[in-house]
């Protein structure tokens, strides 16, 4: 059993831990309701905490279609991502796929290699299909980094599902795509889920893709690159304002990892086994 000083050693731990992590957004948070020079406090103030800053970096830095930009491209790169993760993750589980090492060495070198070495090949290769500065040149090769992970990710769960279920559906009547939707889909539900969620965070935070590839459209450039903008323009150089753009901009995906934490920490610890 536990004793009751490694318990205390570990919460110690662990509280040190929450404290170091947290203080960069307690300090963020609480220097964006300072005071403002140029919006008077008695105005936007709500139970005891200044906003003034917040509804000045909302004006100045027009986040509305920032914030929607991102919504789309997170989307539907996980959407489109998780689409065909599914297919070729039960392909390279549960069927015979030639040259299906091949496969994976492919996948596992996709994984591992920094995409800071071929984003200037990713530019090359947008400028020639001439889609720089859309949507497009950010969904396109964020889909394609993001498959390599969702495809091993997908593959692993579907190795340890039983091969007695697939042979009962077949016994049954079932083909592969009824099997696939009927019964591993539901089965899968939390590796999905995971998966997901993981997909979202990565494209929503993501910064060098977008700077590179759609730096002159601000209409659809997402919020981290519109705050690295607005944060270097020296118009907007108080630095209050500055943090409340950074707190709003960092809220959307807090407040989606607070309602999918248990989610997704389970399905990180269980390697995105079935429960």
């Amino acid at each position: 059993m536990t004793s009751l000083r490694d318990k205390f050693i570990a919460y110690t731990v662990l509280l040190f831990g929450a404290v170091v992590a947290l203080y960069p957004l307690w300090s963020i948070f609480n220097l964006s309701i300072s005071g403002s020079r140029s919006i008077e406090k008695s105005e936007l103030t709500f139970l005891g905490i200044y906003f003034g800053n917040y509804v000045e970096a909302w004006n100045r830095g027009a986040f509305d279609q920032a914030l929607l930009s991102s919504l789309f491209v997170s989307t539907t790169v996980v959407l489109v991502t998780l689409l065909c993760s599914v297919l070729a993750g039960y392909a390279l589980a549960l069927m015979k796929v030639p040259f299906s090492r091949t496969i994976l060495l492919f996948l596992l070198l996709g994984l591992v290699m920094p995409y800071e070495g071929i984003v200037i090949s990713l530019y090359e290769m947008m400028s020639a299909l001439n889609i720089l500065n859309t949507y497009w040149a950010l969904i396109l090769p964020q889909i394609a980094l993001s498959t390599p992970f969702s495809v091993l990710w997908l593959r692993t769960f579907f190795r340890t599902i039983p091969r007695g279920i697939l042979e009962s559906s077949t016994l049954d009547g079932a083909n592969r795509w009824q099997s696939l939707r009927y019964i591993l889909i539901p089965l899968a539900k939390s590796a999905i889920g995971t998966l997901a969620t993981l997909l979202f965070l990565f494209t929503w935070n993501e910064f060098l893709l977008a700077l590179v590839l759609v730096p002159s459209n601000s209409s659809v450039q997402t919020v981290p690159l519109s705050l690295s903008f607005f944060a270097g323009n020296r118009r907007n150089s108080d630095p209050s304002v500055t943090a409340a753009a950074a707190v709003m901009v960092a809220l959307p995906i807090l407040l989606a990892y607070v309602f999918l934490q248990r989610r997704l920490i389970r399905g990180i610890i269980s390697g995105a086994i079935k429960e």
